[in-house]
């Protein structure tokens, strides 16, 4: 059981992710990506008059039960597979955490940032208020997630695929290296 409960290197789970695509174009000609998932829901539970919203659903409840998976998995993994060791991280990313007063790494998500008390801040309500706005904007203005671009559609040679995760990337550096800096201090 061992086995399961440390990281798996990028040479199996990358081919294991990878081979989702062909797995569900074979079945059925399906769209990896999860995104959509919170549009079926929406639909399933809220029919009503909003053209985006009156389709037909039932057709993708195979992406609703992927995303139940997922939450599954992630409780399965978070309760049962972890070694509860502190996370390890570069010294060089311990220091520069540490320059903005991050110094817990007993879990995934340092206990520092991610907390009751800091979210119900001005800050943090701000912050995640905005920071959901703009991932559910830019989900829809691209029409689609990272996973449903970068995996799906990038390996099913989309040109809107390709600009979608070059963006995605070229988001994710200006953030982590820019934003995210300004955001901490």
């Amino acid at each position: 059981m061992d086995w399961i409960k440390q990281p798996w290197p990028w040479y199996v789970a990358g081919p294991l992710i990878g081979l989702m695509v062909p797995l569900l174009l074979f079945a059925g000609n399906k769209s990896f990506g999860i995104s959509s998932s919170l549009r079926h829901l929406c639909a399933a539970c809220f029919p009503g008059k909003i053209s985006f919203f009156n389709y037909n659903w039932k057709k993708e409840v195979w992406n609703l039960v992927f995303a139940a998976g997922i939450i599954a998995g992630a409780l399965i993994a978070a309760n049962f597979l972890t070694d509860h060791q502190p996370v390890q991280l570069n010294p060089k990313l311990v220091n520069e955490l540490s320059g903005y007063g991050v110094h817990d790494y007993s879990s995934l998500a340092p206990k520092d940032l991610f907390n009751w008390p800091a979210l119900l801040t001005v800050k943090g309500i701000l912050l995640i208020v905005v920071g959901g706005f703009l991932v559910g904007f830019g989900t829809r203005y691209a029409g689609g997630c990272t996973s449903g671009h970068s995996i799906m559609g990038l390996s099913s040679l989309q040109w809107p695929s390709l600009v979608a995760t070059c963006c995605f990337m070229a988001g994710g550096f200006i953030t982590s290296n820019l934003l995210l800096p300004l955001i901490l201090k």
